[in-house]
């Protein structure tokens, strides 16, 4: 680097030094320290937001089971299904009902060609 580089690389850095310190002998322990704690039992916005919103949550939820239990198409009391009927014994058979196979060999009203 130059010298006249490295002069202004140092004058840069003291004014920035100089600003600095003065920035932090405005700080004083005051400033650092904590505000009291509040003194007494307070509702605040958010409190009472909540509050309000729980009340709100506990009204639809009343409301939607009256709603369910108190109106008569609810889907709690299904209408009533009909018992279902017994297969007919009455039905008739096929009429090209096939013939039952002995266990012993092949369909006798078959013959064979030789």
């Amino acid at each position: 680097m130059k010298p006249n580089a490295e002069d202004r690389r140092l004058a840069t850095e003291d004014r920035l030094r100089a600003a600095l310190a003065a920035r932090a002998a405005l700080v004083t322990h005051r400033d650092l320290r904590r505000d009291a704690p509040p003194q007494g039992r307070s509702w605040g916005v958010h409190r009472v937001r909540r509050m309000a919103f729980a009340a709100l949550g506990v009204a639809a939820a009343v409301v939607t089971v009256c709603l369910l239990v108190l109106l008569p198409d609810s889907p709690l009391d299904p209408a009533p299904v009909p018992p279902a009927s017994t297969p007919g014994i009455d039905e008739p058979l096929p009429a090209t009902s096939p013939r039952p196979v002995g266990p012993s060999g092949p369909d006798p009203s078959v013959t064979s060609r030789s």
